[in-house]
């Protein structure tokens, strides 16, 4: 996919996120998937506990790409995984981008 087919499905969904919870950015969404696979509900995090979300988040959206394998739930019911390979070094950018994939991919896969 072509980067302005890329930018054009990313602004569409970020709309209707953002109409939906809010004012979002890309760290609000992942923050929302997090939430999302999480499957808690809605609850309050500490600032520790924000973070361990957003890793959920990455680890679910990295998945697919072969960089992380989900390995099963704790007893509190946190989702773990182990690192498959490492990602390669990426300029800020190419990490933009491809969490941007990664999420438009994500929701057309929910939807």
């Amino acid at each position: 996919m072509i980067t302005t087919d890329l930018d054009k499905e990313w602004d569409v969904l970020l709309k209707k996120l953002s109409d939906q919870f809010g004012d979002l950015d890309m760290q609000g969404v992942i923050f929302l998937i997090g939430v999302q696979e999480l499957g808690k509900g809605y609850m309050k995090f500490k600032k520790d506990e924000k973070l361990e979300v957003m890793h959920v988040a990455i680890c679910t959206l990295l998945e697919p790409y072969g960089h992380y394998e989900f390995v099963g739930r704790d007893e509190e019911g946190w989702p773990h995984w182990n690192v498959n390979d490492k990602l390669p070094p990426l300029k800020p950018g190419q990490q933009a981008l491809l969490m941007k994939q990664a999420i438009v991919d994500y929701f057309k896969s929910e939807g």
